[in-house]
């Protein structure tokens, strides 16, 4: 590891100063030295507050992030500065983008626009195919779906790229050695196995914890060109992330499930909203697609991006829907 990967790896240990502020110091700090030599005033005049005791002790910062290092490579984990040109450019844009990104598989393809697919944790059968069809329809068009490997719509999403033969990217709110939810732990392997991305702003051996997930949220939105919410009641964290898509200045869309009423209306209430006041509805991949100015699939780009599931044709669509919901233990109370 070369000096800057290492000052950016302390850089990102330093406790109790923001993401953007990080930045800050990345643009400002090329060398170890450099770090070790800044006064107190000039961290304050360079980040434009006061910071109280300095934040920081370079020995202390030193040797987490060489442990940080040494425990990504002897687990085949990489990472990416914002510095470096292998950052994702989306991500790049955003005002408090994180200072490194440690990442598993293959990191995205900066040619390929992203789609942020997201939802809650216990959705509806109907909204857990309509993720599905629509992750892989994007997929039959070359389209990666990013989403936060969470149970639920994110799981769903990520099934339905992947059997589509797009590389798809999971967030995580946690290390990338420390899988969350442990149910999701085989798709995590197989997102890397089809030639997709785990990604996480977290060193190696950190715990989930439940502030991580909407600073999580910044990162999904931010990585995709537009974020399409499909069921979500009003109190979902998936309405963080249309907040940020809102604030980052991308598409938002809602999911044409998320938005009919029926036995599933309680599940539904953050993502009628979101259309109330504007956001289209989107009932297929077709649609999304249509936003952008881009033509649909053809029969043998579907073709060649399939992946012949014995389930996809055993089940119906009904079926199908029940049984993903029944594998990942998803409850439904009436």
């Amino acid at each position: 590891m070369d000096e800057r990967g290492l000052v950016d790896v302390i850089i990102a240990r330093i406790p109790r100063i923001s993401a953007a502020e990080k930045i800050l110091l990345c643009k400002r700090c090329n060398r170890e030295n450099d770090i070790a030599a800044l006064s107190k005033k000039d961290a304050e005049a360079l980040l434009g507050r006061a910071l109280g005791n300095r934040p920081w002790n370079m020995d202390t910062l030193r040797a987490q992030a060489e442990r940080d290092a040494a425990i990504a490579r002897m687990r085949g984990i990489g990472y990416v500065s914002y510095m470096s040109p292998l950052y994702p450019p989306l991500l790049r844009e955003i005002w408090d983008p994180p200072v490194l990104l440690f990442y598993r598989g293959r990191l995205p393809n900066p040619e390929r626009p992203m789609v942020a697919v997201v939802g809650t944790r216990e959705p509806s059968p109907p909204a857990l195919l309509q993720a599905y069809d629509i992750a892989k329809g994007l997929a039959y068009r070359g389209m990666p779906v990013v989403s936060g490997l969470a149970r639920g719509i994110d799981a769903m999403a990520h099934r339905g790229n992947s059997d589509g033969g797009a590389p798809t990217v999971a967030v995580l709110g946690s290390g990338l050695d420390e899988i969350y939810p442990v149910i999701n732990r085989a798709l995590a392997r197989r997102v890397v196995e089809s030639g997709g991305c785990l990604l996480s702003e977290y060193p190696p051996e950190m715990q989930p914890r439940k502030w991580h997930f909407p600073a999580r949220n910044r990162i999904i939105s931010g990585l995709a060109r537009g974020t399409l919410i499909v069921e979500a009641p009003a109190a979902s964290g998936a309405l963080i992330t249309a907040r940020f898509a809102l604030e980052h200045g991308r598409d938002i869309w809602v999911a044409s499930t998320g938005v009919t009423g029926g036995e599933y209306t309680r599940l539904r209430g953050g993502t009628a909203k979101l259309a109330a006041e504007g956001a289209p509805v989107i009932a297929s991949a077709a649609d999304i697609l249509k936003e952008w100015g881009l033509a649909p699939a053809s029969r043998g780009e579907k073709e060649a991006g399939r992946v012949q599931d014995s389930q996809d044709r055993a089940f119906s669509a009904v079926a199908l829907a029940a049984s993903l919901a029944q594998s990942l233990d998803i409850v439904y109370e009436e």
